[in-house]
């Protein structure tokens, strides 16, 4: 069975949806560990309830970027993933390290990318005023938020919606949508071709 290294920062939601969908065995893959780049992250709590190991890679105590990106490698690669997940990592990674994880490194970002890379993007969605707003699970690249989509999820954006209550209707489509990529990730049903992801709808 193919294995998965989540990374956070915080509280960890969609780290849960991943170690639950593990669980119940609608993901056919076992997490490997969680790694947070902030000792106080709520998930942390959470994964070792759930039995997962965790480890911390405090960016604080790095002299640069680039020395955090290769203790974090390391520490990623001591667990031999077939895959690593972004899950709410709040760290611009580099492009050694993007391209160390090619292919097996992805992202869950609260926007309908291409459209608000980045942060506050409900905030954001609200102010331009669209009318429907989600989230994008996609490949990372050295190009931030900008990789290729594997999968989106969509909901309205209502006329009385405040930042809080948007993003609570995203987070929802969050926890369905990244376990389901993650799973056509593990069984080998994704492909790149020029720059756009092909499932492999015949399984």
């Amino acid at each position: 069975m193919k294995r998965y290294v989540v990374l956070i920062s915080g509280r960890g939601s969609n780290m849960a949806s991943l170690l639950d969908a593990s669980a119940s065995g609608r993901l056919p893959a076992s997490p490997a560990a969680v790694i947070s780049s902030k000792p106080e992250a709520e998930g942390l709590r959470a994964a070792r309830n759930a039995g997962v190991e965790t480890r911390v890679v405090d960016p604080a105590r790095f002299p640069s970027r680039a020395a955090f990106d290769d203790a974090l490698a390391g520490t990623i690669d001591a667990f031999s993933p077939d895959l690593v997940i972004l899950a709410g990592f709040m760290r611009i990674l580099g492009n050694d390290f993007v391209r160390r994880f090619a292919g097996r490194l992805i992202n869950i970002h609260p926007s309908l990318l291409p459209a608000f890379p980045g942060l506050n993007t409900h905030r954001r969605a609200l102010a331009e005023g669209v009318r429907f707003h989600g989230c994008t699970v996609h490949f990372v690249t050295p190009d931030l938020d900008h990789g290729p989509i594997i999968a989106q999820a969509v909901v309205p954006v209502f006329d009385d919606d405040i930042e809080a209550s948007l993003s609570a209707r995203v987070l929802e489509k969050e926890h369905l949508v990244l376990p389901q990529a993650v799973a056509w990730f593990v069984e080998d049903r994704l492909t790149v071709v020029e720059g756009r992801v092909r499932l492999d709808a015949s399984r």
